[in-house]
């Protein structure tokens, strides 16, 4: 994916999953990508009723070749504000959970973003809310619509340069992911929308706009590590 994707409310009514608090796992990576290289400003362009069936196929065949598994793929309605056109774009993607480490994560984004022409594929990977390496949260919330958050990118200057846009499922459950430090901006993002933040699930972890160049830099031995 090209681009980042996602009142103050009160921070108690906010549950931030550590995975480290019961003893519950921490999900797998995340790995956002599209096959899409066009600019779509219409929301009702026909592109974006696109299922990205193939490129579904094609994602979980790099995954596994990387030796991981693809546990789960979202389909995604993204909304991004692009600051050269001074205006909302939109594209279809999918959201890839997978089993891979830190750098077979990073070697199969970039792989993503050289086959598909992307100039870089957004991962996430959860850490422990204490972790040093946390540099980003992923706030997922109910009831939100991607028309929603377009109207809100186009109101709200300071969420369009933190965030930049979202994602949002075919279930209306907005994805944001913003700088750790930007959590305010997102509390304050959901609420104008109208979403619940006391409902919404808040994780930490770890954000990384992948390269396609990245693929070059890691040597395949590496990637072939088990995740």
């Amino acid at each position: 994916m090209r681009k980042l994707l996602v009142a103050v409310t009160s921070v108690l009514a906010i549950t931030v999953s550590t995975g480290t608090a019961t003893g519950a796992p921490l999900p797998y990576p995340e790995i956002f990508a599209t096959n899409n290289t066009a600019i779509i400003t219409d929301p009702n362009d026909p592109r974006l009723k696109d299922r990205l069936v193939e490129f579904d196929r094609e994602v979980r065949g790099i995954v596994l070749a990387n030796g991981g598994v693809t546990t789960r793929s979202t389909l995604l309605d993204g909304v991004f504000w692009s600051s050269d056109l001074q205006q909302t774009t939109f594209e279809r993607s999918r959201k890839f959970d997978v089993t891979l480490n830190e750098e077979s994560l990073r070697h199969t984004a970039s792989t993503i973003g050289k086959q598909f022409r992307q100039e870089s594929v957004l991962t996430f990977r959860f850490l422990p809310a204490n972790s040093p390496k946390v540099d980003a949260v992923q706030v997922e919330v109910d009831g939100i619509t991607a028309q929603q958050v377009r109207d809100g990118l186009v109101k709200d200057a300071v969420a369009r340069e933190k965030l930049g846009g979202g994602s949002v499922t075919l279930r209306n459950k907005a994805i944001l992911i913003a700088n750790v430090n930007d959590l305010p901006t997102v509390r304050t993002f959901v609420t104008n929308l109208g979403g619940d933040m006391s409902k919404a699930t808040v994780r930490k972890g770890a954000l990384e706009f992948v390269s396609a160049e990245a693929a070059r830099e890691t040597p395949l031995w590496i990637t072939q590590s088990a995740a």
